[in-house]
């Protein structure tokens, strides 16, 4: 059996006396989209710092592609870098305001040291999220918050990575351009055979986006499954409350 491409096996994260994760088992597959679901608190994000190693676990283990992660093994951590890129929540803090598009996207080749012609991967990545190749010489204030979006998932595409990781990709975006950018993410997922992990607190993007669906609550798993299943037959009182709380948006 082929191991998946992200795994966290029994991973605890302790803050001093919070268990911000308590026991959490993930499996990413390669090719395949996982939905990770909870309300502000539940440990979304602890999980998500986990899988990127950009934080350690205090018990358990998280792996890529098999080999346990250590931030002290460089080499795999590269790999892992040019293999698995995020798109952050909000675009207006995630992009650098003071450089030019074109040098924003452009920053995992360069950091990377991906060979090739950076501008015209550049541009190609831009044409893939729908933006002319000319934005490339302008500055992210010059765009509305779903272009900036664009511009964020434009980047993490860069290096060709296989695996994107999506911290509430459109919580910041006005509700008119929620559902073109979700639309956008699914339209490359499928184009360019990415795995997808989608980190959200509405459970109605995760049913649009993923084939599964992990449900934490106060740092452990409660529920997991197809997400057809968890949405039409929720077996917990909190997937079902967080099922009731999300409005449907429009083309979502």
């Amino acid at each position: 059996m082929t191991a998946p491409v992200l795994e966290a096996v029994d991973v605890v994260r302790t803050f001093g006396a919070t268990r911000a994760l308590d026991g959490v088992s993930v499996r990413v597959e390669a090719g395949r989209s996982v939905g990770i679901v909870g309300e502000s608190g539940s440990g979304k994000s602890t999980l998500l710092r986990q899988l990127l190693a950009l934080d350690s676990p205090t018990a358990g283990e998280v792996r890529y592609r098999g080999e346990p992660l250590a931030r002290r093994d460089r080499g795999l951590l590269r790999r892992l870098r040019a293999d698995v890129q995020p798109v952050f929540q909000d675009p207006r803090s995630s992009l650098d305001p003071r450089m030019r598009v074109g040098a924003v996207v452009a920053e995992p080749l360069r950091s990377l040291k991906v060979p090739g012609d950076h501008r015209e991967r550049v541009a190609e990545v831009l044409a893939a999220v729908g933006l002319d190749p000319d934005v490339a010489s302008r500055y992210p204030a010059q765009f509305s918050g779903g272009q900036r979006q664009r511009i964020a998932i434009a980047r993490a595409l860069a290096p060709r990575p296989s695996v994107l990781v999506a911290d509430e990709p459109v919580s910041a975006l006005d509700v008119s351009v929620r559902g073109q950018v979700v639309d956008l993410l699914q339209r490359l997922a499928a184009e360019q055979g990415l795995t997808l992990v989608l980190v959200s607190h509405d459970i109605a993007i995760v049913g649009r986006l993923c084939e599964r669906t992990v449900v934490l609550h106060h740092g452990r798993v409660v529920e997991e499954g197809p997400t057809a299943s968890v949405l039409a037959d929720p077996q917990e009182a909190y997937t079902r409350r967080l099922l009731a709380a999300v409005p449907q948006l429009p083309g979502v």
